[in-house]
């Protein structure tokens, strides 16, 4: 009885053990549904990079780059001060503790902080962006972000930024996703104008990996991304690639309607799914 009790235990614990090991293995490949998470984490920092451009607009029209005093698309909920000190500027934006919906839905709390410093080049300025207890729809964001932006030297001038990130987004349920890279951007319309809504930006590289304790992946845009302000969700045009161990993924944001439709190439099969405030089948 108790070899018979002994060889029941060791099978159990044999079947306990593999059954972990599949499940890890399977947690190490790329699927669909963690392509679309991924893509949730790309739209994060993709508004955190719109609420930064719009505050760079204000601080230019501060220094006198700008004629004119741009728009914020910031809502009433949330409130910016701008300390001066020296050479350097610094811009708070803070959304409360409460809760503060954007225009496009997602309810933001805690601060975001834009310092600039001196810049040799007339033409560049470098602003960092940090952040203290901020949260997107309930996920905390932590790290930082740089963005340096340029005007181009030639007709007809325009502002081009180059951003580098390295951030932290932790998940209402515990789940922890680093992410690091660079993009490269370009404003392709309304920059010369106080009018926010009417900014395109177009995002013509960038390159960002992303990791957890068991995996790690790479992105890459390998079709130009394009955002129009005065679309609610922005993001209308553009593909992603996502490569994980011998799986990827391609993400198609369309063909330039305001919309936050957008399918998902998993291994050739193909599906929509929605993207924007919350991801939806």
């Amino acid at each position: 009885m108790k070899i018979k009790t002994l060889v029941l235990g060791l099978t159990i614990s044999m079947c306990i053990l593999s059954c972990s090991k599949n499940d890890s293995s399977s947690n190490d490949n790329l699927n669909a549904i963690q392509a679309r998470t991924s893509a949730e984490i790309d739209n994060i920092t993709d508004d955190i990079s719109t609420i930064a451009e719009n505050q760079i607009d204000i601080q230019l029209s501060d220094s006198g780059k700008l004629t004119a005093i741009p728009e914020t698309f910031l809502p009433p909920c949330a409130t910016a001060t701008t300390v001066v000190s020296g050479n350097t500027w610094t811009r708070t934006i803070n959304f409360g503790t409460q809760g503060c919906t954007m225009p496009n839905g997602k309810v933001l709390k805690g601060i975001i902080i834009i310092n600039k410093t001196a810049n040799t080049d007339p033409l560049s300025k470098t602003f960092d962006v940090t952040f203290e207890g901020f949260y997107i729809n309930a996920k905390l964001i932590e790290g930082n972000k740089t963005i340096v932006r340029t005007l181009t030297t030639i007709a007809q001038i325009h502002p081009t930024s180059s951003m580098t990130m390295n951030i932290t987004v932790t998940f209402p349920d515990g789940e922890i996703y680093v992410r690091s890279g660079n993009r490269i951007s370009e404003m392709i319309e309304g920059y010369g104008t106080p009018i926010w809504s009417d900014n395109v930006f177009r995002v013509n590289s960038g390159n960002w990996l992303t990791t957890k304790p068991n995996w790690s992946q790479t992105t890459s845009i390998i079709v130009p991304l394009v955002f129009k302000m005065n679309c609610q969700y922005r993001l209308v045009q553009g593909e992603i690639q996502i490569v994980r161990n011998n799986n990827t993924a391609i993400i198609n944001y369309g063909e330039g309607n305001c919309d936050n439709q957008a399918t998902i190439n998993f291994n050739g099969t193909v599906t929509p799914f929605t993207f924007g405030n919350k991801f939806l089948n």
